[in-house]
């Protein structure tokens, strides 16, 4: 099968701090991919790469085997969506303004007006994110777990067929968190790929089929989430005792599916 996204010798640094050195992955339609490692070991880093918005030293990501950087800014936004960890507007938006802004890149020009279809979609992305009760609050005005799922909304509004997302659970509780895994199981049963940074190990096995482990050299290890996220791997990679982080890992099988980097 044809990958949707891949890479194949990818590298980047940001100046001499090198990121990532020759790693290669494949994302294929409909795949839901956990995007796992410690903090600071180049998973926002790996999302920008894969939306097009850093410029690797080697390699390049390539949607539909086209290297992303011979799509136009607005081609390439109508079929890749980034949520971000974290938005800060001046503007006081409200919900569905702010939700409009992704279509942004089907409009017939930067100053155009929606038309009767972008309205369309903005009502259903902010349908299928629940949030459609929001729509005349202010964005700034809103919990985390409400601005998490109107960021979706957003994305959602894009109409992409890759989703990628920055740990869209981060400072969530546990009900919140659930609500947003819901939303992306939704999502993906609709047709669209996920590659999303997961901060909660439990909620990535829960809830993504396949896992990209990002290990303290900076490689990758991919494959089937349960064969990814091993006692093994999270061991050496976050450095816990896995007899205190109990069921599932307790009998999780020590197997993994390699990258080749």
């Amino acid at each position: 099968m044809k990958p949707l996204l891949s890479a194949r010798n990818l590298s980047f640094a940001y100046g001499t701090k090198r990121v990532f050195r020759n790693v290669e992955f494949d994302l294929h339609a409909g795949d839901r991919v956990a995007l796992v490692g410690v903090n600071g070991s180049g998973k926002t880093t790996l999302l920008k790469l894969c939306a097009g918005l850093l410029k690797p030293q080697e390699g390049e990501p390539m949607y539909e085997h086209k290297p992303l950087s011979q799509f136009r800014r607005r081609e390439l936004a109508q079929r890749i969506a980034l949520v971000p960890q974290e938005v800060h507007i001046s503007v006081n938006f409200t919900v569905r303004q702010f939700v409009e802004q992704g279509r942004t890149p089907h409009l017939a020009s930067l100053f155009g007006g929606l038309r009767g279809e972008d309205r369309e979609a903005v009502a259903e992305a902010m349908d299928f994110a629940h949030v459609g009760h929001l729509a005349d609050r202010c964005f700034n005005e809103l919990s985390g777990g409400e601005r998490q799922r109107v960021k979706i909304a957003l994305a959602i509004a894009q109409r992409p067929k890759l989703l990628l997302l920055d740990e869209p659970t981060q400072h969530l509780d546990i009900g919140k968190q659930q609500e947003i895994f819901a939303v992306l199981n939704r999502l993906n049963q609709s047709g669209t790929t996920i590659l999303a940074a997961v901060h909660e190990l439990h909620g990535a096995l829960a809830h993504f089929a396949s896992a990209i482990l990002v290990r303290s050299e900076s490689s990758l290890v991919c494959g089937p989430t349960e064969e990814v996220l091993t006692p093994h791997a999270i061991c050496g990679t976050f450095g816990v005792n896995l007899q205190e982080l109990g069921s599932p890992w307790q009998t999780a099988p020590d197997l993994n599916l390699s990258c080749r980097n």
